[in-house]
């Protein structure tokens, strides 16, 4: 079977890394770390659906796909539960309608798959334990994710280095924060390839 990824969608974050945005923000908005992508590569930058899902049950997803805006990111609290909650055809199915990742407190499975077609997963562990379709689930109000309070509209990045989620009224002022953070990077690193030391430039204690 032919696959094909999406084309890029517009990134909220302006291309900052998660460990940038959190250094910036001085806020706890960092997630467990044992969330992590799924796949190698994977990136996740939108702005936030919440999901208050169940472990062991998927049909809060199945409604999801079809309430969620296209640009958002599904954040799923499923009790980090270890089932597969989310596979290729719901992959396939939110890419149609413009959704452009997931984030989940449980099991996901058919990461290859979802790697193949370029949609992007962070989920708490991989699981091929079915699910039932009992549970609606709770659309659209706040949950807690890997230790953090998340809101529809809230500001969702993930990478290599893992997960962050920034309230919507802090957005403006965060990615404000990483631009000059950047800025100060790219001086420091002109300095350091002119010969300086990283104790000179951060004036630390000598050994």
């Amino acid at each position: 079977m032919t696959r094909t990824s999406p084309a890029p969608a517009p990134d909220p974050a302006h291309g900052h890394s998660s460990a940038t945005l959190y250094e910036a923000s001085g806020l706890p908005i960092a997630l467990d770390p044992h969330i992590r992508a799924a796949w190698s590569g994977a990136r996740l930058s939108g702005p936030a659906f919440t999901v208050q899902g169940r472990g062991g049950d998927n049909l809060a997803l199945h409604h999801a796909v079809l309430a969620a805006p296209a640009g958002s990111v599904l954040v799923v609290d499923a009790d980090g539960a270890q089932h597969g909650h989310w596979g290729e055809v719901l992959a396939v199915a939110a890419q149609q309608r413009g959704i452009v990742g997931l984030l989940i407190d449980g099991g996901v499975r058919d990461r290859d798959e979802q790697c193949q077609r370029g949609f992007p997963v962070f989920s708490r562990n991989d699981s091929i334990l079915g699910t039932g379709k009992s549970y609606p689930g709770v659309l659209g109000q706040p949950v807690v994710l890997g230790g953090i309070t998340i809101a529809t509209g809230d500001l969702v990045v993930g990478d290599t280095d893992g997960v962050v989620a920034i309230a919507e009224f802090e957005v403006h002022r965060v990615l404000a924060a990483a631009d000059a953070r950047v800025a100060h990077e790219q001086d420091v690193f002109v300095q350091l390839l002119g010969g300086a030391t990283t104790v000179d430039l951060y004036d630390l204690p000598r050994p």
